[in-house]
């Protein structure tokens, strides 16, 4: 398991109601990482948060440790 998505999963089971929901999934692109972040229907707006700036520290956090693996990735909150 990629160190990316062992941290997108442990702060995501760390927001939710229902942890045991969250599932996490890495897409290798050539270029880019897509992380998938698929919680349960009732912890979506959590993960997302007022305006989506709950998902935008998400972003902003795995963008910080995927430029310190020199990679890159993406966050994709999935319904």
């Amino acid at each position: 398991m990629s160190e990316l998505k062992d941290l997108i999963e442990t702060v995501s089971k760390a927001l939710v109601d229902i942890p045991d929901a969250v599932e996490v999934n890495e897409i290798h692109g050539e270029q880019t990482t897509v992380v998938e972040l698929k919680v349960d229907k009732s912890d979506l707006g959590k993960v997302i948060g007022k305006q989506g700036r709950t998902a935008r520290a998400l972003r902003t956090i795995l963008n910080a440790a995927s430029t310190k693996l020199k990679k890159r990735s993406v966050l994709e909150i999935v319904e």
